[in-house]
């Protein structure tokens, strides 16, 4: 199923220009996101062909089923909550089916703890941001040498170091296990090529390798291989290039121009999500456009310090807290009102 082939068929049950549009933070450089909900033709509702939801490459445009975007609904999700309350300018169709769906009778408490959940992930993406912008990763990666160290004393040196100092070649060592010391192995060297396996078998091996070692051999020195740092590194080295491939390079080169070393985005966001959670408790309704558009785009310019941006963040948080007592918004999302209403739109559109 393709987008095209549900305007060509004419499922489209609902459809709104959605993201900084809706926000009504838009600027000249804004992408345009679309979103909105499909149904199934008759054949492959009947035939159990069901799909979920439907997306260009990018997920600037995503339609989701109907059964599904009731689902998201039900468990207070926030996307297909905005969907419901978009600003009526941003509506550019919608079913007469769907015009009974009311956001107020899809809000409550979970809504808002759902709400401040995603504006505490998008703090989390900040984050990590600033670590990979002020730690980056050197290209070449580290092998399982680099975390070896050999005892000597009260001290432990590196390995790779302490091979330098020897003149030594790691190729010519050789390991043997010891009992009840995970991690740490008897070190034996001979010059003669072939005699020992070595401590890694391949440069880029993943663990040291273990060698024959015969009776009356001179012990060097004890090795010990700490695995779990360079399981670390080889997990931030992966998600590092991964994110420099994947990144959004205008993004970030942006803030890079901030010199912020947050992804300010990623706290506009944050803020925005944190506002619209403690207005869904005072007004009991979800207003998707923004009256604060100049301080929002301030924030996403980087005009404040992450700190800043954190204590607002934290003291928004503390205020929902508070509302949260008081509230008399029901704690989860009545589905006995939501049920009736999908069967009702199915039956009318299966006949």
């Amino acid at each position: 199923m393709t987008i095209e082939a549900l305007h060509a068929n004419g499922l489209i049950l609902f459809e709104v220009v959605a993201g900084s549009h809706a926000y009504g933070l838009a600027t000249k450089d804004s992408d345009m996101d679309v979103k909105g909900v499909f149904y199934l033709s008759k054949d492959n509702f009947y035939a159990g062909e069901y799909i979920a939801q439907v997306a260009d490459e990018k997920n600037d445009v995503v339609y989701y089923e109907l059964g599904r975007f009731f689902e998201l609904l039900s468990k207070s999700n926030p996307s297909a909550l905005e969907i419901l309350a978009s600003p009526a300018d941003c509506v550019t169709y919608k079913h007469p089916l769907m015009e009974d769906l009311n956001i107020r009778d899809c809000l409550s408490l979970e809504a808002v703890k759902t709400f401040s959940n995603y504006a505490m992930v998008q703090i989390q993406k900040a984050k990590g941001l600033n670590k990979k912008i002020n730690n980056p990763i050197e290209r070449d990666r580290k092998t399982l040498l680099d975390f070896c160290y050999v005892l000597e004393g009260n001290d432990a040196k590196p390995f790779v170091q302490w091979l330098e100092n020897k003149g030594w070649d790691q190729t010519n060592c050789g390991l043997a296990k010891l009992n009840h010391c995970k991690g740490t192995y008897g070190l034996y060297h001979n010059p003669t090529k072939g005699k020992y396996k070595g401590v890694l078998a391949k440069p880029d091996s993943c663990d040291v390798s273990c060698s024959s070692i015969p009776k009356g051999e001179k012990l060097e020195a004890y090795l010990v291989v700490n695995q779990d740092s360079f399981a670390q590194h080889c997990k931030s080295y992966r998600e590092y290039y991964e994110w420099e491939s994947n990144r959004n390079e205008k993004r970030f080169l942006a803030n890079l121009e901030h010199n912020t070393g947050y992804d300010a985005k990623n706290m506009m966001h944050t803020i925005r999500l944190m506002e619209v959670a403690k207005d869904i408790l005072l007004h009991q309704d979800l207003r998707v456009r923004r009256s604060n558009r100049e301080e929002l785009l301030k924030i996403k310019s980087g005009l404040y310090t992450y700190e800043e941006l954190l204590d607002k963040a934290l003291a928004l948080q503390d205020e929902i807290s508070e509302l949260r007592i008081t509230s008399d918004l029901k704690k989860t999302v009545n589905t006995e009102l939501l049920r009736p209403r999908l069967v009702e739109i199915r039956t009318i559109l299966y006949n």
